[in-house]
């Protein structure tokens, strides 16, 4: 500790409540008379941080003493809760609490505390001349009493610094409310337990992390808690989720946690209570439908990732400002990236969407209740040049290791748009490199971290190797078969590869063994079990985004907790292991596959000490692979296809008209939804909607078959259109005779009289038309058979005024069919909406259909909308 105190030191002893940190700054000014005044200035700020934290976390009585001797300042901070030690906190520009420590250790010549058999005494001293003394460090004390080691599994520690961060804020509003009991309903005697529980846990978490190498984006701990804690758990659980319903309400001067926050924070507080009670240990990411328990999220955000992807990405902070933005995004929106840093998000959004996007950024911020997190939503965006750009929005959260919370949006096009052209080298703005391990927080990380630089050369030649086998060939399972054959002579005694597939599939692609005389069974690869939220092992939860792990203790395959699990083990069983490291194939912010690597002899098995330098080499493996699928990716071009195949749109200044087309959210195939409009020679408008079954190329194809018919007939001969449609399904029985469709055909007629729709649906859904005045109804006469069934049977038609700016809506069945939803009520929702935005401009009428319906749709979405203009005076 520092010097002794000289006799008749002034102190002053306090009661532990709010008002006595001002008494006690007062009191430190006024030992200090004499003293320089900045010196006096520091004093006072840190020794009423020092008694604030007093008054938060011991609730005893406070004794405070300051003196000068040659112009150094002794200031000392004593309570009588030695049993509770100090908690620093890492130095988080974005934190709301844990600042007093922090300021301390930056403006203080010297600090340290000091326990004794009755009180607890933190100190600092300020001195005005060089040399100082020797830096000095916070020390933190281990739970006393007896304890029990909890096992904290795949805890994504930027999301655990928030969830610290946000409910430490909770707690501190609690106390400074001046009405806390009216307003929550806690007494005092509950907050004060809430407060020992959080300290505590803080303290064992932060004792625990320090043991902790920065290897992956997760880690597992092993936590001591003090044995009797978990009735006290449980009630910070509940003071915390009352204070957040009261921050819901406004009652409190903080905002609620947001979903992600509140679902970790729920986890981590039920685990802790139920381990200490008996309960078995389950991951993060074994919880059922937690947010951010995805791979994406468990990792910490870095902006690098975002330049560096290839999908157009745009981040935003919770100020609504663009704090990232790739190329990819900047020349999908007309714009060069560092334009956009700083700017609000609403620059690239349609003016009709803007208020709305603010509001609902708002209310996620004030709620903590989120409607599109995670969700897939079709929406309009804004190019510079004016024009709207479909996309398709992907919205998740990230936390960063300064801990903030940044909203990374994901944008997919909707619609055909020609290839940007490749910026010149020279204006091209420079983007982070690829990007590295995530180090954890200095103040609590384990000072071990190796770079490669430091790597050992055995290190440096398997890099070397790994980066020869990833170039040389284009096929992604042929490249991770050539980089297992590298780990296997130089890691590993064998390595299996696996990868998921679109709809979240695991296979098997590979194994290799050193000894190419070990059988290894077919059987082992392919197809494995699927990988569910409850799944247990390392080999699940690594492709839930944990990891890399290191597996030391192999258990027995009667040990297995799933199938996968079983599988896992049994290959180990028959090939040999006494330890391994499960490492993610991550890309693109996702995790797409895992490596296995295991060593089957006792003399040499992997360590704590390998798992950093198989982390960065795993990235980089998993980032040639990546660029294999990609390349594989650019040789399926169905998607292309079919939005090669969506025409472009007459023009009239009779009428205007709209379409719009969004593949399925929920699968990368493609169907057999389109749409067609065009002018007959003798000045009629068709217009067309269909759908062929299917949902492959096979339907694309199709598609495109009937579609050309289709046009063919309507040129030929301008009949009625239930004559036209048996043309074409006699064209199509004689063609394509397994093929089916349904269509709508329609004809706006131009004679120069009152405009009418003459039309006949096979099968289809009846167009929608909605008047200006937001009256409705479905034009259900001229119903006939789908294509295909039977081209005998005559086919009527039907006609039906179109009033001036009605609008006429044909659409396809993705628009409205949803699982568990009636047909009769699925289209009267769309009659309400529709009349809702009977007045809106066409192109917001549909964007509205779109967003509304659109998001989650299992099925493609094609809509054609014509809306007549008024007649000439």
């Amino acid at each position: 500790m520092s010097s002794t105190s000289p006799p008749r030191t002034p102190s002053r002893r306090l009661s532990p409540a709010p008002e006595n940190v001002a008494t006690a700054r007062r009191f430190v000014r006024s030992a200090l008379d004499g003293v320089t005044p900045d010196v006096v200035d520091t004093a006072e700020l840190l020794a009423g941080e020092l008694v604030t934290n007093a008054v938060i976390h011991a609730r005893t009585e406070i004794e405070v003493s300051a003196w000068a001797v040659g112009g150094r300042v002794h200031v000392r901070v004593s309570d009588h809760r030695q049993d509770r030690g100090l908690v620093p906190h890492d130095r988080h520009p974005y934190a709301c609490t844990g600042r007093g420590l922090t300021l301390v250790d930056e403006l203080a010549t010297s600090h340290g505390v000091h326990s004794s058999a009755d009180r607890k005494t933190v100190w600092f001293e300020l001195w005005p001349e060089t040399p100082a003394p020797p830096t000095s460090a916070w020390e933190t004390m281990a739970p006393s009493g007896p304890t029990v080691t909890v096992a904290l599994n795949d805890v994504p520690y930027t999301l655990y610094w928030a969830a610290q961060q946000h409910w430490e804020g909770l707690l501190r509003e609690l106390l400074l409310a001046a009405s806390t009991a009216d307003r929550t309903g806690e007494w005092p005697e509950d907050l004060a337990v809430a407060q020992n529980a959080s300290s505590m846990i803080c303290a064992c978490m932060t004792a625990a992390v320090e043991q902790e190498t920065p290897d992956s984006s997760t880690l597992s701990l092993l936590v001591a808690f003090a044995a009797d804690a978990a009735a006290s758990v449980v009630t910070l659980r509940r003071v915390l989720d009352e204070a957040e319903a009261a921050a819901q309400q406004g009652s409190l001067l903080t905002l609620p946690a947001l979903p992600q926050i509140r679902a970790f924070r729920h986890w981590l507080l039920d685990q802790i209570a139920a381990q200490l009670s008996g309960a078995r240990p389950t991951a993060w990411t074994q919880v059922t439908g937690a947010p951010s328990a995805t791979p994406t999220e468990l990792v910490p955000w870095d902006a690098s990732e975002v330049e560096a992807a290839d999908v157009p990405t745009v981040a935003a902070d919770d100020g609504n400002r663009i704090i990232a933005v790739n190329n990819a995004a900047a020349s999908l929106l007309g714009w060069h990236a560092h334009d956009l840093l700083g700017q609000r998000l609403t620059v690239l959004m349609p003016e009709h969407l803007r208020k709305r996007h603010v509001a609902a950024f708002t209310s996620l911020l004030l709620t903590g209740e989120s409607r599109i997190l995670g969700r897939s939503i079709p929406v309009p965006a804004l190019h510079r040049d004016g024009r709207v750009v479909p996309v398709r929005l992907a919205v998740q959260t990230q936390e960063a290791v300064d801990g903030r919370t940044v909203f990374v949006a994901q944008l997919s096009t909707t619609t055909a748009l020609p290839a940007p052209p490749r910026a010149p080298q020279d204006t091209l703005h420079a983007t982070r490199p690829a990007p590295g391990p995530v180090q954890l927080p200095t103040t609590t990380k384990k000072a071990r971290a190796v770079t490669l630089e430091q790597a050992a050369p055995e290190w440096l030649s398997l890099f070397a190797d790994t980066g020869r086998a990833l170039t040389s060939t284009l096929n992604m399972n042929e490249r991770l078969r050539r980089v297992c054959h590298v780990l296997t002579r130089k890691l590993a005694d064998w390595c299996a590869a696996d990868l998921l597939d679109e709809r979240g599939q695991v296979e098997r692609v590979c194994i290799v063994h050193r000894d190419p005389q070990v059988p290894i069974s077919g059987a082992h690869l392919g197809r494995l079990p699927p990988v569910s939220e409850t799944t247990r092992g390392s080999l699940p939860r690594v492709l839930r985004g944990a990891g890399p792990l290191l597996v030391t203790d192999m258990p027995s395959r009667s040990q297995a907790q799933s199938p996968l699990d079983a599988r896992q083990l049994e290959l180990v069983e028959q090939l040999g292991g006494r330890s391994a490291v499960v490492a993610p194939l991550r890309a693109q912010r996702e995790v797409f596959g895992a490596l296995t690597m295991v060593r089957v002899r006792d003399e040499q098995p992997f360590t704590k000490e390998d798992i950093l330098l198989i982390a960065e080499l795993v990235r980089g493996i998993a980032l040639g692979v990546d660029n294999a699928r990609l390349h594989q990716h650019t040789h399926s071009n169905a998607e292309q296809l079919q939005r090669a195949l969506l025409p472009g749109l007459p023009r009239s200044d009779h009428w205007e008209l709209t379409a719009r087309y969004v593949p399925s959210s929920t699968t990368a195939e493609v169907g057999g939804d389109w749409y067609d409009a065009f002018v007959l020679p003798g000045g009629d408008t068709v217009l067309i909607i269909g759908d062929v079954s299917g949902h492959d190329l096979q339907a694309a194809v199709a598609m495109s078959a009937l579609r050309n018919m289709l046009r063919g007939i309507a040129v030929d001969r301008q009949e009625p259109p239930g004559e036209v449609l048996r043309r074409l399904d006699l064209a199509s029985q004689t063609l394509s005779p397994q093929s089916t469709a349904t269509c709508v055909y329609a004809l706006v007629k131009s004679d120069g009289g009152p405009r009418e729709l003459h039309h006949s649906s096979a099968g289809h859904l009846p167009p929608l038309l909605t008047t200006h005045e937001g009256e409705t109804r479905y034009l259900d006469q001229g119903r006939g058979l789908l294509i295909g069934m039977d081209p005998d049977l005559p086919r009527p038609s039907a006609r039906d005024p179109l009033p001036p700016r009605s609008t006429l809506l044909l659409f396809t069945d993705g628009l409205i069919e949803r699982r568990g939803e009636s047909l009769d009520d699925a289209l009267a929702r769309l009659r309400r909406h529709t009349a809702d935005h009977a007045r809106d401009p066409l192109d917001v009428f549909c964007d509205e259909l779109i967003i509304k319906f659109g998001a989650d749709a299992s099925d493609d979405i094609a809509l054609l909308a014509l809306r007549p203009t008024l007649p000439p005076r």
